[in-house]
This record gives structure tokens, C-alpha cells and sequence, in this order.
């Protein structure tokens, strides 16, 4: 029971409930504006996702900074560096995002004839969506967010 508590001590931190937080704000920036281009405007739906995944980055960079992690970037081109680190890794993920909605949505069809194309679709994003989520934690925290070498 000790080991339980101990494993909740380090993964429930304020940093990871803030990321939390904003990773669902950034998921349903990503799923609102795709499924609406989907649905409504028509698009394909790996456009739709792309462009969805582009909204989130925007609006997972500047919440990220301000209200997850710490940036230790000051001047204007550390801030430059650091937004470059931040979509370079956004990028690798989004890569994965498409790859995993092109395989499920065309490749695997889960969900396939259980429900109509809009919800199979919107489904198959949410699951390609925590993983994502979770990439991006780790991304961020070791990759972009981190510490001057002194």
C-alpha cells in the first residue's frame, strides 16, 4: 500500500494535474475543430485531423509555458528556440496522431460498421488522442521545458 501511495505522490504532482487540465483543453480544441470540419464543412478526415492537431499545438504552447512547466526562456530567441523545440516535438507527435488515425480509421477499421463514419471517426481520435497526450507530457517536460545548463 506504501508503494501505491508513493507512485501517486509522484505521478499526481501539480505539474502533472496542470497538465492534465490542459491537455483537455488542448484535446478538445483538437477534436471540436476536426469533427467540425469533418462534419460540417466536409473535409477528409486526415485534413480535418491535421488541422485540428495544428489548432491544439498553438493553443498547447502558450498554456504549456505559462501555466504547466516552467520556461526558463527569456529572451527573444530562447523564446524562439523554445516554441521550435515545441512544435518539432508537436510535429513528431502529430505524425503519429495521422499515422494512427490513417491506420485505424483505413487500415484497421475499429469500430467499423458499429457506429456511423462522423462517430467511428470521432472514437478512433480519442483513442490516437491519449496517447498522443502522453507522448507529449514526456516530450515537453524532458525535451522543450527544460533548464539552462549553467
Amino acid at each position: 500500500m506504501e508503494k501505491l501511495k508513493g507512485l501517486f505522490k509522484i505521478f499526481l504532482n501539480k505539474q502533472v494535474i496542470s497538465y492534465l487540465i490542459f491537455g483537455v483543453l488542448t484535446t478538445i480544441v483538437n477534436i471540436v475543430v476536426s469533427y467540425i470540419l469533418k462534419a460540417f464543412v466536409g473535409l477528409e478526415e486526415n485534413i480535418a485531423s491535421t488541422i485540428g492537431i495544428i489548432f491544439s499545438i498553438l493553443f498547447a504552447y502558450f498554456t504549456n509555458r505559462k501555466w504547466v512547466f516552467t520556461s526558463y526562456a527569456n529572451t527573444t530567441k530562447e523564446k524562439w528556440i523554445e516554441f521550435g523545440k515545441f512544435v518539432l516535438g508537436r510535429s513528431f507527435t502529430m505524425v503519429v496522431e495521422i499515422v494512427g488515425v490513417f491506420l485505424l480509421v483505413n487500415v484497421i477499421h475499429a469500430f467499423y460498421g458499429l457506429f456511423s463514419d462522423n462517430i467511428a471517426f470521432l472514437i478512433n481520435k480519442c483513442i490516437i488522442t491519449i496517447i498522443v497526450i502522453i507522448l507529449n507530457f514526456f516530450i515537453s517536460k524532458f525535451f522543450t521545458f527544460t533548464k539552462k545548463k549553467e
